[in-house]
């Protein structure tokens, strides 16, 4: 009777978060904030592989060379992967910073809640629909990068090429869930949408533009290199410090992963002295390899991912909904 109980049980919480799961996956695909989100990465994806284009008679290793059109910027324009980097975590907080207190401002949270489905279902389903919406816009826009690369150049990409391009895309949906969890996150804690909204953007704000700049002053401050005597002796400590606190921020610590992907020629992502360097051989480095050297940078992001989503769905489950 008890193994019963818990397969009915099983068996409901399954189906409520289906349920749920499709509903807010029809309701992002239906929106117009779906449409423009699409627009705008889509738009800056075609701008930037039309300067990969114009700049790929100037890439000087014929190697690779289909990996350029999302990695060389031209005419002035960024590359893909820089644009993807600082703009992607659009898509995520524009999927999560009114996922619940919308619902809650509109009076239909009590009314979902008060449906016969575990409240869990509606946090996790959010999370999964958002995070579906993201696999889908950025597995079009690569691939259909890419697509359109092969037609404009005539360059074929080889086998190796192209699981490189399908684990930087794998690298951006981790990247960019993590914007939508924290999102959640804040849609969960600020009663008011525009709130969440505008911390959320702080946050994204601080790790891509003002991280760097804090992380700097700290490792002069910790080591400094004012002068030459100091410049001797702190130079290695003050970039190791300066690396470390960087790859708290998301943002450098997935820069920091594609740009080895998507780079063969990258051999190491820390500091490499003269004495590593003797004997060394150049040449590239296969997938394999370079999957070891940034595998701690997509455990990171999924472990920060994961913190993120559990913090809103701890939040979630205290709060108090009062159903009518």
């Amino acid at each position: 009777m008890a193994g019963g109980a818990k397969e009915k049980t099983r068996v409901k919480g399954l189906t409520g978060l289906k349920a749920l799961f499709h509903k807010e996956l029809a309701d992002h695909l239906r929106s117009r904030r779906f449409l423009i989100l699409l627009l705008l990465i889509g738009g800056t994806g075609f701008a930037s592989l039309y300067g990969a284009i114009s700049g790929l008679g100037d890439v000087e290793d014929s190697n690779y060379l289909f990996l350029s059109l999302y990695t060389s910027s031209g005419n002035s324009i960024p590359s893909f992967m820089s644009f993807i980097a600082l703009l992607g975590p659009i898509i995520g907080l524009a999927l999560g910073f009114d996922a619940v207190n919308s619902e809650r401002a509109g009076g239909t949270l009590n009314r979902l809640v008060a449906q016969p489905i575990y409240r869990d279902s509606i946090i996790i389903g959010k999370f999964l629909a958002g995070t579906a919406v993201i696999a889908a816009i950025i597995y079009t826009m690569g691939i259909g990068l890419g697509a359109v690369g092969v037609i404009a150049t005539g360059v074929k990409p080889s086998g190796e090429e192209v699981w490189r391009i399908l684990v930087f895309l794998t690298f951006t949906v981790v990247y960019v869930a993590f914007w939508l969890a924290i999102s959640i996150w804040f849609s969960v804690v600020c009663r008011h949408a525009a709130t969440s909204a505008l911390a959320s953007i702080a946050l994204w704000v601080f790790f891509a533009i003002f991280m760097s700049l804090v992380s700097s002053i700290i490792a002069n401050a910790v080591y400094p290199v004012g002068d030459e005597y100091h410049m001797m002796i702190n130079s290695y400590k003050n970039y190791t410090l300066n690396l470390g606190l960087n790859r708290i921020s998301p943002y450098y610590l997935y820069s920091e992963a594609v740009s080895t992907i998507m780079n063969p020629t990258v051999r190491s992502v820390n500091v490499v002295t003269m004495d590593q360097l003797v004997g060394a051989v150049s040449g590239y480095l296969s997938l394999g390899q370079s999957l070891l050297l940034v595998w701690p940078h997509l455990t990171g992001l999924a472990a920060l991912m994961l913190v993120a989503f559990g913090g809103s769905y701890i939040g979630f489950m205290r709060q108090e909904i009062r159903t009518n």
